[in-house]
């Protein structure tokens, strides 16, 4: 994302979702099942390389905030990891975290702090800042509210090969259609399928169906 200050072009922080989804569109089953998910070395290697390469800080809600705190400080600490794991584990307990939350729960990581602001407040004063990009982890009501809110610039998605029918959704909350430019997709030998979209920049240019009328 480009802005223009005084006729010269600056970067602007984005935002990537970064999920695994079922077939259907679901970030979890109910109550946040995710036993459904297959395992897929290559693809996690990938996407957690890649996102640490483009993302220097973390978005997320409480109750994901807690599960990264009762896991990942304890993997950067186990010497008997993946160079791979291991790397995201660090990359995990080093780079700040943002912490969205109705409530105010106490944060154990040190790389962690609440949210001061809304959502798109907190997010256009992020924006705002010199870094790299953001990447929202979850949960599923904190990124369906990012969704809603127009605030995600990139959907990095691990779309599972599972249906599961009912669940928590991604795009859940939208009031209007999100057109999307796919920029990158890869098959895995798992069956999982790994799509980077980017925010169609013209959607008045997308050439819909000439089979479907109003």
């Amino acid at each position: 994302m480009t802005a223009h200050l005084n006729d010269e072009e600056i970067d602007v922080r984005k935002v990537i979702l970064f999920a695994n989804t079922s077939l259907d569109g679901f970030m979890g089953g109910r109550g946040g099942d995710m036993t459904w998910m297959v395992d897929d070395e290559e693809m996690d290697h990938e996407f957690t390389t890649d996102i640490r390469l483009r993302a220097d800080t973390i978005l997320t809600g409480r109750a994901t905030y807690q599960s990264f705190e009762g896991a990942w400080p304890a993997m950067a600490a186990d010497p008997t990891l993946t160079p791979q794991i291991a790397k995201f584990a660090r990359w995990m307990v080093e780079t700040p975290i943002v912490v969205f939350s109705n409530t105010e729960p106490k944060l154990g990581m040190e790389n962690a702090r609440l949210a001061t602001l809304s959502i798109a407040d907190e997010v256009a004063k992020l924006r705002a800042e010199p870094g790299g990009d953001m990447a929202i982890f979850g949960g599923a009501g904190t990124v369906a509210e990012f969704v809603r809110l127009g605030l995600v610039d990139e959907y990095w998605l691990k779309v599972q090969p599972v249906a599961i029918g009912q669940g928590l959704p991604v795009f859940g909350r939208l009031d209007s259609q999100v057109d999307l430019t796919l920029v990158w997709s890869k098959i895995y030998t798992s069956g999982v399928v790994g799509l980077r979209y980017e925010v169609a920049r013209a959607p008045e240019s997308i050439v819909r169906s000439r089979y479907v009328r109003d």
